[in-house]
């Protein structure tokens, strides 16, 4: 595989940062303020809002597809469904700490309200 120098960004870090122009081959690498890596959002300032956000649509996403598929409308039935979906919605690949179901049964109900 080849690199390819175009997909190239430089993310300054830190509030005192210069922000100097880098090259690679004779081409200013574009300036970004943020970077999604490893499925983790880093920021110019190193704060995990954006990635705690991103997190928490892609999980109310998820319970509204739950919710229009499951044919029963027992509360149990949708909770049990997303406890299998756990480690893809609710694992903080920042801090390594997995999410209790309380994060869940907030989302059932902010849903259902």
């Amino acid at each position: 595989m080849k690199f390819n120098k175009h997909k190239c960004k430089v993310l300054h870090l830190g509030r005192n940062n210069p922000r100097h122009q880098y090259t690679l081959e004779d081409d200013q690498l574009e300036s970004c303020f943020a970077e999604k890596d490893l499925w983790v959002l880093v920021d110019t300032e190193l704060t995990i809002s954006q990635q705690r956000t991103l997190v928490a649509k892609k999980a109310k996403s998820l319970v509204g597809c739950i919710k229009q598929s499951i044919a029963s409308r027992l509360r149990s039935v949708k909770l049990q469904t997303l406890v299998s979906l756990l480690p893809s919605i609710h694992y903080d690949q920042q801090h390594g700490v997995k999410k209790g179901l309380k994060g869940v049964t907030l989302l059932l109900s902010n849903r259902d309200a």
